[in-house]
Formats: C-alpha cells, structure tokens, sequence
C-alpha cells in the first residue's frame, strides 16, 4: 500500500518520498513501463566540452570556434558541456548544499510550501500532486528569477523570506547569486547560438530574452532500493527555451539520441546546456530539443542545480527573419506565446517527447 497524504490545495496526492524509499518494494507508481527502464551499462553521449574563456576575453578566433562547435551539436542532438564560464565553484557548491534547507524539512513543512495549481513554485514530491502513475523518484523545489534590471534586485532572497521565514535569507542570498550567475551564462550561451546560426545580428537573442522570466530548481533523488525500474525523470524534451544543468558526481542525465540512451558524464567544473523547445521553434527547427532523462541510483543520493530560460510570457516566439528569408527555409512553427506553451503542458499535456509537434497541433486545431 502506498503511504500518502492528501492536500486538498493540491487536489491531489502528495507522496512522502523518504518514506516510500524504507518500503521493501516498489510501489506501483513508481514503475515505469519495460521500454522506458534504465540500461545499466550505456554509452556515453558525444556532447563536446566548449571553452567560454575566448568569449569572455573577446578573442573573435575562440569565438568562432566554440560557435561551430555549438552548432554541431545543436543540429545532432542540442547537448553540450561548457568550462571557464565564470561562475565561482564556491557559489556552485554553495547552491548544492543549501538545498537541504528544503529536503530535510519535515513532510508537513513541505506540504505547506507545495506548488499551487498552475504555478511553477514551490516544493514538489515526484509531481504527485499533478500525475497518477509513470512519477519520478525525485524532490524538487522550483521559484522564479527575472532578468529584467527593473525588477525587485533582492527577488529570489524575499522569496524565501517570504515562503521559508525571515531564517532562510542567507539562503535566498546564495540562490540570489547563483540565478544572477546563471542570468550571465545563459546571455553567453545565447550570443553564440546567433553567432553559430549565422545571424547579422549576434546579440538578437540576447536582446529577445532581455526581460525574461527564468525557473530556477533543485531537484533531489533520493536512492531507490529498486532502481531498475523507477526513472528521476521520464523522458521528455524541455518545453523552455535552453537549459543550464549542474549535476553532482553520482551522474545520471540520458539523451536519446541515434535511437540509444546514452549518459552524459559529470563534471564539477562545468555546466551542461541543452536546447529546449521554445528555442527549436526560435531557430526556425534548425537546432534540436532531444529526449532526456534522469536515472536514480541504489545506494546513493544525485543532486542537481536547474536553470530554465524562458522568454518573457507575452513575448512572441517568432524565428529571426535571417532564419526564414529563402525559399527553402519557410517557417516551421507558428507565432505563440511562452505562456501558451507553458499552459499547455499545465493544463493539457503531459512533457514529453512530442510536446512541441502535439502544441502546434492543439494550436492550428484550436485556430
């Protein structure tokens, strides 16, 4: 019997993962489908490590070169891991450790910080509260970060202020820092996805996500007894735009790509970026969002450090005119909105690998 507590808020069940993880078995929840169970031995995915530093120093030469790397693998498979990006590892190590703030609070605690219908805040147990079956074995705690320089300066701070308690400010002081941080990666990361797309303009996307809306997460996966056959994440393709990643070195990040799972090692010095939906409608689908997924491990517990960027909510998500101006490049996608898409997966669809070909489809039968 699975032991859960209901949260009327939540309309819906709430699992008590540090207790689901003594049980002797695998509730039935948890177990996912034979085709979707992990391979205990896979190959690691080519994804190249790219050097920010020529960025950073102006040097045009390295530029050019990380950005052809940048495009190749966008084109194959949308992964990459990039080094000397700038952020401090006591700022990264910081951000890990401060999660157990979260994780370790009591399960009620935790219920009365849960996400809200519709909202993209808050701590989440395997999304429960959202899915019957297929969950993920994993905590998860997400809030928001806007890149806009009018917003609140100390956003992320009285957030957790407001929602932890006047206790949690130093916390809120390291996350505060670490969005900002990655505010600063994802604008590097967008000047060579122009540049590796041959756009005139090589600060277009910069510019396009200057007032963005970013979700910050911090996901835990706790171990799990009957690894074989639980996920920490399902497969899917992030509906955002790129994606930063950092993972702990316990690993457990899979791409599917040339029709195999295949892992992406850790790194402590690095950070992985994929391309997520928004950005392959952005790049006229020239650039790849690919299947993902997290895998859980029997003994030990996987961390990661999640930044999601995503376009403002009312902005339209429309290629650059460079993208769609020959008659062999016609649009693939039509004009929407982020909130568009980000109500879609709330409301109708669940992520997966098909979210962006099932969004369209809704929006022209919808039209």
């Amino acid at each position: 019997m699975v032991e859960h507590k209901a949260d009327q808020k939540q309309g819906g069940s709430i699992f008590d993962i540090s207790k689901l993880q003594k049980q002797p078995n695998l509730p039935t929840e948890f177990v996912w489908p034979e085709e979707d169970l992990p391979d205990p031995n896979p190959e690691e995915l080519d994804a190249p490590l790219i050097d920010l530093s020529g960025l950073v120093r102006g040097d045009e030469k390295a530029i050019l070169i990380a950005a052809e790397q940048v495009r190749r693998a966008c084109v194959n498979h949308g992964f990459f891991q990039i080094i000397n990006h700038g952020v401090d590892a006591s700022l990264i190590q910081a951000a890990h450790q401060e999660m157990d703030a979260v994780f370790k609070l009591p399960f009620d605690k935790k219920l009365s910080i849960s996400q809200k219908p519709g909202s993209l805040a808050g701590y989440s147990g395997a999304h429960s509260h959202r899915f019957p079956s297929n969950l993920p074995w994993k905590e998860l705690y997400s809030f928001l970060y806007s890149h806009d320089k009018s917003s609140e300066e100390a956003e992320v701070v009285n957030y957790f202020k407001s929602v932890l308690g006047e206790d949690h400010e130093s916390m809120g002081r390291v996350y505060q820092k670490f969005c900002e941080e990655m505010k600063k990666v994802s604008e590097m990361i967008l000047e060579l996805l122009a540049i590796s797309l041959g756009l005139e303009d090589r600060l277009h996307y910069k510019k396009y996500f200057e007032d963005a809306k970013s979700l910050m997460r911090v996901n835990s996966y706790p171990p799990c007894k009957n690894a074989e056959l639980a996920l920490g994440t399902g497969p899917h393709c992030d509906p955002t735009s790129i994606t930063i990643l950092h993972q702990d070195q316990v690993g457990g990040l899979e791409v599917f790509y040339d029709n195999k799972w295949q892992s992406v090692r850790p790194r402590p010095d690095a950070f992985v970026i994929n391309i997520g939906d928004t950005f392959m409608a952005l790049s006229n689908g020239k650039y790849r969002s690919c299947m993902h997924r997290a895998v859980v491990n029997t003994e030990t517990e996987r961390r990661s450090l999640v930044f999601f960027v995503s376009p403002k909510e009312d902005k339209v998500v429309r290629p650059p005119q460079d993208l769609v101006c020959g008659e062999d490049q016609q649009r693939k996608y039509p004009d929407f909105t982020w909130s568009d898409l980000m109500q879609y997966t709330q409301k109708h669809h669940r992520v997966d690998g098909d979210t962006l070909k099932c969004f369209v489809d809704y929006l022209m039968s919808s039209n």
